[in-house]
């Protein structure tokens, strides 16, 4: 039970400012602090509990067990990782839930979680304070009439309803099942509670009987309610006099965690100051458990804010638990996870370091080939330009009239009869190959057909290539061709442009080229520690 194993998994958003504009554009964001509501203020407590031996006998077991399912010793039919978790998450809550005939030990959690319960209730006599408890796993398995009979023997409250209970559960035991929810109500009892004040969300079964039961906890009448994430989230408003949440157990997914505050945390409270209390075993998967879901809460609030997100933010995203975090978990060795925390940051180093490599190589590769390359190609579009630039020049557009065109040995002097020489001969031509037509202003022209677009494209030929779409105005043609030599210097501009940021770029390179990673100190002492 002490062997450990990395796992690679999805960790980390990088561009959070551009990833949350991008979303912006379909939802609309309101939170807390933005809206700024009369909420209480919130005080939060974790109550750390020691296993108790036989949990931690328990938690080598586990170890065992999943020993046997990653080597493939045991059948998944028989025991696996789901089963494993699941028995995990019972025994941080309660070693009773896995085997009911353990003892009861003091120094459990949900004996810590009765004592706080107490405490708040007896300080909020006066007011009449209420508390919410959470508790998704050990739900109640009994009647409310079963109850009642337990509490106070020979009061039932209807023998009527208790006979029908009876007879809808022909299945069940006569003897009561363990649950944490009916243990929690019996201490509270015991402790002096009245047990009219101690109610489950899972009796009020109906809208009706939810309404009544709400209105009871508003009121005072009951002032410990218990309940699961999904049937006392979303839609309890209870708030009126919460002054304590419990929360017995970690759910899976951040937003649970999220709705069970959302119970009081909320407009309406009366109280100032409330407190949330979260319960956890040490050396369990209690610590696994809440340790992943406030991180992925805290990622998710980076993201989810009114201020202006990050560049980046890593994310723990498991909530089904790896072999090798149970192992190092059940193993209560803390040289375990560490060694594992270790190993996982050698490999980000290995990581780094090829990349850093394969930069050095893509840089060394672009000194030698792309820029040259590059850097002559933009200088032959800089000659071209000019030299089109001086032809364009020795042939200038007359002061008044037309300069003139040649098409297909013709010389025509009339834009009229220029336009419309130069869509006849469009319909000439059929292919994609351009065709020479003729010239203008001393450079070649020449048509070519797409037949996927229907369209003719208009080819002026010097140093350089000058294209323009052709339309089917025999004058607009000729205005789009001269708008397309007029755009030369234009052109120029942005060819010299790029040359230059070429050569920045190549100087950036050159400055690159050797430096050692930023990280390579870490690399021998990770390597070696």
């Amino acid at each position: 039970g002490t062997g450990y194993r990395a796992r690679t998994r999805f960790a980390k958003f990088f561009n959070l400012p551009e990833l949350m504009n991008l979303f912006k554009e379909v939802a609309d964001i309101k939170t807390a602090d933005q809206l700024h509501l009369p909420t209480p203020e919130v005080a939060y407590h974790t109550i750390a509990t020691k296993p108790t031996q036989i949990q931690q006998d328990m938690v080598k077991a586990l170890s065992e067990r999943a020993s046997k399912v990653h080597s493939g010793a045991v059948s998944p039919d028989v025991d696996n990782m789901l089963k494993i978790t699941s028995d995990g998450r019972k025994l941080g809550l309660d070693q009773r839930i896995i085997n009911p005939m353990l003892p009861d030990e003091e120094t459990t959690k949900v004996n810590q979680c009765v004592a706080n319960i107490l405490q708040y209730w007896r300080d909020g006599e006066e007011e009449k304070l209420t508390q919410l408890v959470f508790c998704d796993i050990s739900t109640p398995k009994t009647t409310p009439s079963q109850r009642a009979a337990k509490a106070s023997p020979g009061t039932l409250d209807s023998p009527e309803i208790h006979a029908l209970e009876s007879a809808i559960s022909l299945e069940e035991s006569t003897e009561t099942p363990f649950t944490v929810y009916e243990d929690v109500r019996q201490k509270l009892i015991d402790a002096g509670m009245p047990p009219e004040q101690i109610a489950f969300i899972h009796d009020a079964n109906t809208e009706v009987k939810k309404r009544e039961l709400f209105a009871k906890v508003r009121s005072g009448q009951v002032r410990v309610l218990m309940g699961s994430t999904a049937k006392m989230g979303a839609g309890t408003n209870v708030q009126d006099r919460l002054v304590a949440l419990h929360d017995l157990d970690c759910p899976w997914r951040p937003r649970d965690l999220t709705q069970r505050k959302g119970r009081i945390e909320r407009q309406g409270n009366q109280n100032k100051l409330v407190h949330v209390c979260r319960y956890v075993t040490e050396g369990t998967f209690d610590a696994y458990l809440w340790q992943t879901v406030e991180n992925k809460q805290k990622f998710i609030s980076q993201i989810m804010t009114s201020k202006s997100p990050v560049r980046s933010c890593e994310d723990v995203d498991a909530t089904a638990l790896s072999f090798a975090e149970i192992k190092a978990l059940c193993a209560g060795d803390p040289r375990i996870k560490e060694r594992m925390d270790l190993d996982i940051e050698v490999s980000k180093l290995k990581i780094m370091k090829a990349d850093h490599n394969s930069k050095q190589f893509r840089l060394e590769d672009s000194l030698l080939k792309y820029f040259p390359e590059k850097i002559e190609e933009h200088k032959g579009f800089v000659r071209g330009l000019e030299a089109d630039m001086q032809i364009l020049a020795a042939h200038p557009l007359p002061a008044e009239g037309f300069v003139g065109m040649e098409i297909r040995g013709d010389r025509l002097t009339d834009k009229e009869n220029a336009g419309a020489a130069l869509l006849d001969t469009c319909k000439e031509v059929k292919g994609k190959d351009p065709v020479q037509i003729g010239s203008y202003r001393g450079f070649t022209m020449s048509v070519a057909f797409d037949s996927m677009w229907k369209t003719y494209t208009l080819t002026l030929k010097g140093q350089m290539t000058h294209r323009v779409e052709l339309g089917s105005d025999a004058r607009g043609n000729l205005v789009r061709i001269e708008n397309a030599l007029d755009k030369m210097p234009e052109r120029l501009r942005s060819v010299q442009e790029q040359l230059e940021n070429l050569y920045n770029q190549q100087a950036a390179a050159k400055a690159e080229v050797g430096k050692p990673s930023r990280r390579s100190r870490s690399w021998p002492r990770k390597r070696h520690g």
